[in-house]
């Protein structure tokens, strides 16, 4: 039976390969759309708000100059990568296990999180420091030379972001001269699990949690690596177990949405599997989105109904913005015009429609209008209310108690999140 999927995915995955190229080809984008970046203090006030969030990354592909270390290079599907701010490594084990940061610590420690083909011994690896494992330790406006490359990889040994994490035989054939195993499993990685905007343009979409939520992903994330630590390989596979599944689970463990399943059947596997573009609007979207007006629809959102009563939050909420970071144009090392593609509808295109509003639309993009656009929507959700008996003609005797249990806590969450939005704006107003 393995053979024979063996078989079935050399013969298959080349041609649909090939084929997601051409359904997708005319669905790539690069920095030039972007809207305004984030200011530093923009950033400093949304981390005041939200000291705990996690933000799924696309990042595009990678082509790194010829004749400087590594000669390396990735396909337009590019990569996805995880950040969750206020978590933190596990200091006194020599192995990436994440913990909860010590609340007195400052708001901006986190840890960024990458899977990669390369890992033998580990699905993912951490790097902490939101700066460092986006953009390396360069300043804004700072190139990329082949000094700084230089003193960011030391620093990536210095944190041993890899420490007791092995990397499959065969990366190591092309090992240049110079280069020790341990060294170049540094090498290999800069612009994929940590210094990520040094080689590529990343699109984030972040989603403000609680630390119950957040402690949850933990539990999960630490789970998903442990048999690698126990030994067992870690095989990468794009559409399988690929890097935006990780991602994508670790939110679906705090009931953001539905989980993704892994390493299913190759048949199925082939024809639905998560795409790192794709992955960044559908969050930005099921964050934003999600018609949270509609309380009958929204109750049988199973995801969004066990967040509500579990945590007593919603998918769609105030806060969930699009962060974007680009490849330094003076550049040394990697070409600084890079791309990625959406997995779209061949007919519609509907995900490049659904990402120029997010680029456009300042309420993706901006804390201020996120804000006002969400208190605007409670009050219409207030105005609008109906009693509990006008939603219950259609359903059983259980389903009414379930969902007369909901519907208090929805007006109870409409209610507090109402408040919270005011007052935040109006801090923001001060």
């Amino acid at each position: 039976m393995i053979a024979l999927v063996r078989w079935l995915r050399g013969l298959i995955e080349p041609a649909l390969v090939a084929g997601l190229l051409l359904a997708t080809g005319g669905c790539v984008t690069g920095p030039h759309i972007d809207p305004p970046p984030t200011t530093a203090s923009e950033e400093q006030v949304y981390r005041e708000i939200y000291p705990t969030y996690a933000e799924i990354c696309a990042v595009t592909q990678l082509g790194k100059k010829p004749g400087f270390g590594a000669e390396l290079s990735s396909g337009i599907g590019g990569h996805a990568v995880l950040y969750l701010n206020g978590v933190c490594r596990k200091q006194d084990v020599d192995y990436p296990v994440l913990v909860m940061c010590e609340e007195n610590k400052h708001p901006s420690d986190g840890v960024g999180l990458s899977v990669n083909e390369h890992y033998k011994g580990a699905e993912w690896v951490a790097t902490e420091g939101r700066e460092f494992f986006f953009n390396g330790g360069l300043q804004p406006g700072e190139p990329v030379t082949k000094d700084a490359y230089r003193r960011t990889q030391a620093e990536a040994q210095a944190k041993g972001i890899f420490t007791g994490v092995t990397f499959h035989e065969r990366f190591y054939d092309d090992m240049a001269p110079g280069f020790t195993p341990a060294t170049y499993q540094y090498e290999i990685s800069v612009a994929t699990d940590y210094a990520i905007t040094f080689g590529r343009n990343r699109y984030c979409a972040r989603v403000p949690v609680d630390r119950a939520q957040m402690q949850t992903i933990i539990a999960y994330l630490n789970d998903q690596n442990a048999p690698y630590r126990n030994g067992e390989p870690f095989d990468w596979n794009l559409f399988e177990h690929n890097c935006a599944h990780l991602n994508h689970n670790a939110l679906a463990a705090a009931d953001i949405w539905d989980a993704w399943p892994t390493d299913r059947f190759i048949l199925i596997s082939l024809f639905d599997f998560p795409v790192p573009k794709n992955e960044f609007v559908n969050l930005m979207r099921r964050t934003n989105d999600l018609p949270i007006d509609d309380l009958a629809a929204l109750y049988d959102d199973a995801a969004a109904r066990r967040l509500l009563l579990e945590y007593g939050r919603l998918p769609t909420q105030p806060g969930a913005l699009m962060d974007l970071g680009t490849i330094p144009r003076q550049n040394e090392v990697y070409d600084p015009n890079s791309e990625i593609i959406f997995y779209d509808e061949p007919l519609t295109g509907s995900y490049q429609g659904h990402f120029r509003a997010i680029l456009t639309e300042p309420r993706y993009f901006r804390l201020r209008d996120n804000l006002a656009y969400f208190a605007g929507l409670y009050d219409k959700i207030k105005a609008n209310r109906r009693p509990v008996e006008t939603y219950l003609a259609d359903r059983t005797p259980d389903e009414q108690a379930s969902f007369r249990k909901f519907y208090s806590a929805y007006f109870d969450y409409i209610d507090r999140e109402s408040a919270e939005v005011g007052r935040t704006l109006a801090t923001l107003k001060s």
